[in-house]
Order: C-alpha cells, then structure tokens, then sequence
C-alpha cells in the first residue's frame, strides 16, 4: 500500500515539474519578444502619411566656425546696359517689352528724324568728293613727281583730299553708330529710320519710352540686365573680417526659393567699410544657378572659415528625453523576428488542447487582424537610437553615434517626437 501511494506522489511530482518548466519556457518566449521589440514603434503605411515621414541619410555640414550673413543677389557691371541714343530722336516703334528676353544685337527700338537724313546725304556726297579729290590727288602727285606741275597746286590738292578723307572716315563711324550701312547709304539708299540693338543678351527691366516721344542722347531708353551672370552680396561686420578668405564656402537662401540651400564661393572681398553699417561687401559667385533668381533678392546665410565637416541630422530628426537624445532608423529585423516568435507561440499552441469553439474565434480575430493590416498598409518597425548631440546651426544638428550604424540605413529625418511619443504610449499601454 506505501509503494503504491509513493509512485502516484512521484507521478503527481513529475507532472507539476512538466508543467512548471512549460510555463517557464513560455514566460521565456514572451519576455524575449518583449526585449526584441522594447524601443521600437510600429507604423503602417496610412500612419507614416499622416506623419509625412521622410527617410534619409546624414548630411556632412560644416557646423563648425561660422560668420552669419545676409546681403542681396547683384550682377557685375559688365551685366546690365542702359540703352540710349546716339542721336536725339522720336520713337517709331518699341520691339519689345518689360521682361522679354534679348540677344546682343537684336533691335530693340525704331527712331526717325530728320537729322538722320541730313547725316546720311553728308556721307553720301563727301564720298563722291572724295573719290574725285583722290583721282586729281594721284594726278597732281605725278605731276609734281614729274617736275612738270607746280608744287603749290599740289599741296593745295593734297590738303583738300585729306581734309575729305578724314570728315569722310567720321561720317562713316557716325553712321555705323546708328547701325546704318554706309555702302548703301553711298548707293544711294538713305533710311528715315535707325535701330537702337541691344548691347547685351539678357533680360529688359525697364521701358521708359513711349511712341512719339522725343529721346534725347542722354535718356534712358531701355535697361538690360543679363542674370546669369548673377552672383551674391554679402555684408560682413568688422568684428568677422579677418575670418575671411577668398574661396570660402557660403550656403544661403533666397525668399522665392523656400526650403532650398544655394552655396557659392567667394571671389572678392571689399577694402573699405561702409560709413553707417562698419561692415564690408563680399561677392560670391553661384555654384549653380537655379534660375528664377533676381537681382535685387534678399538672401541670409553663412560663410564656411574652415573645413571642418561634420555628421549632421535635420533638428526635427533629434529626440531629447531626459537626459539622452534618440534618433529612430528603420529596423528591417523586428517584422522578421516577430514571425519567427509567432511560429514558437503557435507550435506551443498546437501542443495544448483547444476546443472547436476556441479555434473559430482565433480565426474570426486573425481575419480581423488581417483586413486591418491590409487597410492600413504595409507595417515598418522604427528602432530608437541613442546618439549624443553637438552644435546646431541653420536647422541642424550635429551627430555623434555610440555605435556605428550599417551603411544603407534609413534614418526617419522628421517627426521624431512623435514617434517618441507613439513607443512611450504603447509601452504604457503593454505594462498595465
């Protein structure tokens, strides 16, 4: 009877055991899923829409020694014309108009004047003269050669031929100021018109004229401004000039260009300070011209003094809790880990005994699951990353990573506080 009642408490002994070390291994199970997704956010596809969340990679800044700036966008001299007469005149006709796009010698008005005419019948009848003036010069010379002419006969023909000569050669420079041929004009074909060409290719900034309207030489017809040629002007105070060198970096912005960093280098430093400002201009040529870019633009930025490059982040990108900052990159691991541990729950469950009911409600409640993940789009896991933070500068944040991070990860670029705030809220939620 006492063997008996020894092996059924051996029996009921090794059950319990069995039972423990089950339950065991699954509390094991679960706290090593708890561990494999502690500091990681889940988000589906409509969640990361709504967040507009950007993905990327660090950016290397210069973050280092900076000279803050701000000036506007200018052309040289050489980019810009006035356009005026040669000649006083009335306006015929206007070929062009404010904004138009010109090329270097394209017309750009008409003038008429009776002046023109007149400049034109001179031309044409000092070259008649002075091919007569040449024939009788050519025979006097052989004359006088000779000893046959008188040498004051001559020099008074010599003298003659080239005081025509010489109005001959200022009346052809006249007319070809006027963009007027001369050939033709001493074939006879005389114009009541001239052509103002443009100087330059570039842009028209501004008509001042009007048809019948009566511009003297002095007046400012038209302005050309070619913006290609455009470059930036900076201000520097006094206290940062001596930071300064030629073929310096300078990353700026520019008002109609929203969000966007143009860089340029500097070529010219100014030598002399302004009477009220006490600061001095440098020039900066475009790196790249993006187009759209107007003289006259108000633009900030900052010079580069060194070249000290550094891994930088946007500020939207950092994360401060507590005393430690966070960074979220894509963790691509989590979803494949999270299969793998549902595979063990699912062998685990398979070894138990469910009834026919239990069995129909975890179908109803995966098909549920399943539509909703379908709704919401394909789930990405975001893991926290502890990195410590140095300067800021224009937007940025310079990184310093604890451990170093594999070359193709995504780092989430914005809305780092709400996925701080999202992983906090589930974690929460997961302990109660």
């Amino acid at each position: 009877m006492e063997t008996k009642i020894f092996i059924a408490l051996l029996a009921l002994a090794t059950l319990m055991s069995c039972n423990s070390n089950n339950k065991d291994s699954k509390e094991t199970d679960e706290h090593v899923g708890e561990e494999n997704t502690e500091g990681v956010v889940m988000l589906n596809e409509l969640q990361r829409e709504a967040l507009d969340l950007e993905l990327g990679d660090f950016q290397m800044r210069n973050l280092t020694t900076l000279v803050k700036t701000n000036g506007q966008l200018e052309v040289p001299p050489a980019a810009c014309a006035d356009v005026t007469a040669i000649i006083g005149g009335n306006v015929k006709e206007i070929k062009v108009f404010h904004g138009d796009k010109v090329t270097k010698g394209q017309a750009l008005v008409m003038l008429e004047h009776p002046d023109y005419i007149v400049l034109q019948e001179e031309f044409a009848e000092t070259a008649n003269k002075l091919e007569f003036l040449e024939q009788e010069y050519a025979r006097q010379k052989e004359l006088f050669e000779n000893n046959v002419g008188a040498g004051k006969d001559f020099q008074q023909v010599k003298s003659e031929f080239n005081t025509a000569k010489a109005r001959y050669e200022g009346l052809k420079s006249r007319l070809q100021l006027l963009n007027l041929s001369p050939d033709n004009v001493k074939d006879g074909n005389i114009s009541n018109t001239i052509s103002i060409l443009s100087p330059i290719n570039g842009f028209v900034n501004e008509v001042n004229i009007k048809l019948g309207t009566y511009v003297d030489a002095k007046d400012r017809l038209l302005s050309i401004t070619d913006n290609r040629e455009i470059h930036a002007d900076f201000m520097v105070y006094e206290n940062d000039v001596h930071l300064l060198e030629e073929g310096q970096k300078v990353d700026f912005s520019v008002s109609n260009r929203p969000g966007e960093e143009l860089s340029a280098t500097v070529f010219a430093i100014g030598k002399e300070f302004e009477a009220n400002t006490r600061a001095v201009h440098i020039h900066a040529s475009l790196d790249k011209n993006p187009g759209n870019l107007i003289p006259g633009m108000y633009v900030s930025g900052h010079i580069h003094t060194d070249e000290n490059r550094t891994r930088t982040l946007p500020n939207d990108a950092v994360v401060t809790e507590g005393t430690k900052s966070y960074i979220f990159v894509v963790d691509d691991s989590i979803e494949e880990e999270t299969h793998e541990g549902n595979g063990h729950e699912h062998e685990a469950e398979n070894e138990e005994e469910h009834d026919h009911e239990s069995e129909e409600k975890q179908n109803e409640h995966a098909g549920e699951t399943g539509h909703e993940a379908e709704e919401g789009g394909h789930v990405m896991a975001f893991r926290r990353v502890e990195v410590i933070t140095g300067m800021q500068e224009s937007g940025y944040t310079e990184i310093k990573l604890l451990n170093s991070l594999p070359d193709n990860t995504q780092i989430v670029l914005n809305a780092a506080y709400y996925l701080l705030a999202d992983m906090n809220k589930e974690e929460t939620e997961h302990k109660h």
